[in-house]
């Protein structure tokens, strides 16, 4: 690393190193604006949970033909749209909460302008648990026999999701030496930082789908793949926030290093352990019979 001049005042600069080489990957400059119609802006973000629900549809559509599925193909449209409110409705609420609760206290109608961003997987989770009840209810089906079913599809977006944070340059990592190292042009200290958006999509997005695709080809015991996808999202978001710049108006929660994101996977961890412990133990399979 060298010295460099910022403002005045000199300090080293880790994307340079001792020769004056730089060490870091640049960004590609990806515009989040994905196109504009009149006064109507559409971002990537946004059309990042748009092909999310996409996908979740089409792949829930092939996976209701199986036998022991517990949504017909007729309910899947019922479903997603459930499913997405949950997930809006839940992930700004979770935002505002786990987050934000004291902008939210001095500004209530903070809460209904979606437009100025702001989304948490932990509320929207708890937003489509409710949504998922509330189906379950309607159509006469155990409900974690529904979330079974609903698992394997949310990787996708979660993903998605995730790449959609990387080219709108936010929730980007820690400063790092690290040689995939990249500068975001949107962060006002230029640093070095680990590219966390990106092992998040991969560990969220691609590893959890995989696995829990892989598990569900056949039936198992109701509840074990909902446990799963609670253990592994819980271990992946835990270890990728160790990479992840803590929130700025938060910090560290707890022992001087725990995170926010943290703290919330803890108990997603072992409620799917003791899920799954209980799947096992009753052994309950899915019954139904198709029309």
């Amino acid at each position: 690393m060298v010295p460099v001049e910022v403002s005045g005042a000199s300090r080293y600069d880790p994307r340079v190193n001792a020769q004056g080489l730089v060490m870091s990957l640049n960004y590609p400059q990806i515009d989040p604006v994905a196109f504009s119609l009149g006064p109507l802006t559409v971002h990537w973000y946004g059309l990042m949970y748009l092909f999310g629900f996409a996908a979740a549809w089409v792949l829930a559509l092939s996976r209701s033909d199986r036998s022991w599925a517990p949504v017909r193909r007729s309910q899947v449209e019922s479903l997603v749209v459930y499913a997405a409110f949950g997930v809006i409705v839940g992930g700004r609420c979770g935002y505002v909460l786990f987050y934000n609760f004291d902008r939210w206290l001095a500004d209530p109608l903070w809460l209904i302008r979606l437009w100025e961003g702001g989304m948490a997987f932990h509320g929207g989770l708890v937003g489509v648990m409710a949504a998922l009840w509330l189906f379950a209810r309607k159509h006469h089906q155990s409900f974690f026999a529904i979330t079974d079913f609903v698992a394997p599809l949310v990787p996708i977006g979660l993903g998605l999701g995730r790449i959609g944070n990387f080219i709108g340059q936010e929730l980007w990592g820690r400063e790092t030496d690290v040689p995939w190292a990249m500068v975001f042009p949107r962060d006002p200290a230029l640093l070095s930082r680990h590219p966390s958006q990106l092992y998040q999509a991969f560990l969220e997005g691609l590893v959890l789908f995989a696995v829990l695709f892989w598990i569900s080809r056949k039936p198992r015991p109701i509840g074990v793949i909902s446990g799963l996808f609670l253990i592994l999202y819980g271990c992946a978001r835990f270890a990728v926030e160790f990479f992840r710049e803590p929130d700025a108006h938060i910090g560290f929660d707890l022992l001087g290093w725990m995170t926010r994101g943290q703290l919330l996977s803890l108990p997603m961890i072992g409620a799917g352990a003791l899920l799954i412990l209980w799947a096992l133990i009753r052994r309950r399979f899915v019954t139904t019979e198709k029309p």
